[in-house]
C-alpha cells in the first residue's frame, strides 16, 4: 500500500535546507579550487561518506545482496554517478559556480525523458511536455544569446557550461537506472553506497591520471572536505531518499528548482560571479521547465482546481 503523504511543515523545512545545501556545494568546490582541485575533492569526499554508509549499514545490520540482481546496476549507477561528478569538477575549472548548478539540475528533464519511453506509469502529459520545450529554449538561450565581446573574453565558460549540461544527463541516466532496475525496491543506503564507491574509484583515478592531486591543506580546505563529505554526501542524501520514502516524490521534485536559485544567489554573494543577461534570461525559462517537469501531476491538479473555483 502507498502510504507516501503529501507535504507538511517539516517537509518543506527539509527540502529548502537540503536545496542550500546543494546550492552551495558548487560554490564551496569552486571557492577552494586553487587549494585543491574539484575531482580530488569529489573523490575524497565520495570515499570518506562511503565509509560513513558503510559503518551506517552495519550498525543496521544491513548487508550487501549479490544475488539479488542489484550488483550490475549497481555498478552502472556507481559509473553514472562518478561520470556526474567528474564532469562537474572539470567544468568548474571553466565555468562558474551558478552556470554550474543552473545545466546540472537539468537532471529531472532527461529523466523524464528517458522514464517516458521506459516505463508506461511515468508517460508525459501536456504540461511536462510543455516545461521541457521551456527549459531547452532556456538552455540554447542560455548558450547562443550571449554577446560577441563575452564570447571571445570567456570562451572556456561555454565549453564549462557544456560540461554542466552533460552532468545533467548523467544524473538523469541515474535515475532511469534506478527507476527501472531492482535497485528500485533496494535499500537506500544500498544505492548510495554503489554511488559513492563509483564515484571515489573514478574521480581519484582521474585525478590521478591528469596531474589533478593539489592539495594544500588550509583550514578552508578542510572544512570544505567536513561539509562535503558529512553534510553532502552523507546526511542530505540519507535525509532525501528518507523524503522520498514518506512523502509524494512529485511534491518534493517541485523543490528542486530551489537548488539553482540558491546556487546563483551563493555565487554572486560568495564568489562576486558576474550575471550575464542572456544566462538570467535563459535560466529563467529552465527552471519553469524544472518544476512543470518534476510536478507536472501537481501543477495540473492545482491548475484544474483553480478553473473549477473560478468559472
Amino acid at each position: 500500500m502507498n502510504t507516501r503523504k503529501a507535504l507538511d511543515t517539516q517537509a518543506i523545512a527539509l527540502m529548502l535546507v537540503l536545496c542550500l545545501i546543494w546550492g552551495l556545494q558548487q560554490v564551496v568546490l569552486k571557492a577552494t579550487a586553487a587549494d585543491i582541485a574539484p575531482i580530488l575533492q569529489i573523490g575524497l569526499r565520495s570515499g570518506v561518506a562511503a565509509v560513513l554508509v558503510g559503518l551506517l549499514m552495519w550498525a543496521r545490520g544491513e548487508r550487501m545482496h549479490l544475488r539479488d540482481g542489484t550488483w550490475r546496476p549497481g555498478v552502472v549507477v556507481g559509473l553514472l554517478f562518478g561520470l556526474e561528478f567528474l564532469l562537474v569538477g572539470e567544468g568548474l575549472r571553466h565555468t562558474s559556480a551558478s552556470h554550474m548548478v543552473v545545466f546540472l539540475y537539468t537532471a529531472p528533464i532527461f529523466a523524464a525523458l528517458g522514464l517516458h519511453w521506459k516505463l508506461p506509469a511515468e508517460r508525459l502529459g501536456a504540461v511536462q511536455w510543455l516545461g521541457i520545450a521551456l527549459a531547452f529554449s532556456g538552455i540554447a538561450l542560455a548558450f547562443f544569446g550571449r554577446s560577441a565581446p563575452a564570447v571571445a573574453t570567456a570562451g572556456n565558460m561555454l565549453w564549462g557550461d557544456f560540461l554542466g549540461l552533460l552532468a545533467g544527463m548523467a544524473w538523469g541516466a541515474t535515475t532511469m537506472v534506478v527507476r527501472t532496475t531492482p535497485l528500485s525496491t533496494a535499500p537506500a543506503t544500498q544505492t548510495l553506497l554503489y554511488q559513492l564507491v563509483g564515484a571515489f574509484v573514478l574521480l581519484l583515478g582521474a585525478a590521478l591520471l591528469t596531474g589533478q592531486t593539489q592539495f594544500n591543506p588550509t583550514p578552508q580546505v578542510w572544512a570544505s572536505l567536513a561539509f562535503h563529505s558529512l553534510v553532502v554526501s552523507f546526511a542530505s542524501f540519507l535525509v532525501w531518499f528518507w523524503l522520498l520514502r514518506h512523502y509524494l516524490a512529485n511534491r518534493l521534485g517541485v523543490f528542486s528548482f530551489m537548488t539553482p536559485l540558491f546556487g546563483i544567489v551563493f555565487g554572486a554573494w560568495l564568489l562576486s560571479e558576474p550575471m550575464e543577461l542572456s544566462f538570467v534570461l535563459g535560466a529563467v525559462p529552465v527552471l519553469a521547465g524544472i518544476v512543470l517537469v518534476s510536478g507536472g501531476p501537481w501543477v495540473t491538479q492545482t491548475l484544474d482546481r483553480v478553473w473549477r473555483r473560478t468559472h
